[in-house]
């Protein structure tokens, strides 16, 4: 099976921003995702990260998603040409590095094979540990969508 990392980005204490957090803890304390699958917590290290992109052939990305005409709550799946894209116009709320990240990446030779980035539309990133009640309600959803990704990837 080729080595998959389910990577979580964002800022905790800024409510809808912490979203990773929440859906990482979810998936851990509630074993859904097979133990072979990593999942790491990146918060906001940004170029720090590159160390666990090392050998990892599918890349799930976790992430409050700020888009352009986004309603609060709206579960976003972006990959492969959309990928750029989305970290071009950095719309993720906080300043993790994420473009920043996967272009090192890229020239360090250690892209993924496959990249797809969930994320929820955020209705608040005001100081605070507790998602929005548009972003809470989606997270059962978005942990479902992330279970279905690992599982065809499984089956790859």
């Amino acid at each position: 099976m080729k080595k998959t990392l389910i990577l979580g980005v964002g800022n905790y204490i800024l409510s809808d921003d912490g979203l990773s957090v929440h859906v990482l803890e979810r998936l851990q304390a509630d074993n859904l995702i097979p133990d072979e699958i990593q999942m790491i917590d990146g918060g906001t290290c940004g170029l720090d990260l590159l160390q666990y992109l090392e050998g990892v052939s599918n890349l799930i990305i976790i992430d409050a998603i700020k888009t352009r005409d986004g309603i609060p709550g709206s579960i976003v799946r972006l990959d492969r040409d959309q990928i750029p894209a989305y970290l071009s116009l950095k719309i993720s709320p906080h300043d993790i590095g994420l473009p920043d990240l996967l272009a090192t990446a890229k020239l360090r030779d250690l892209y993924p094979e496959k990249i797809v980035i969930f994320g929820i539309q955020p209705a608040s990133l005001e100081l605070g540990v507790e998602l929005s009640p548009e972003v809470a309600s989606k997270v059962d959803a978005l942990i479902e969508l992330i279970q279905k990704e690992v599982n065809e990837l499984i089956l790859i």
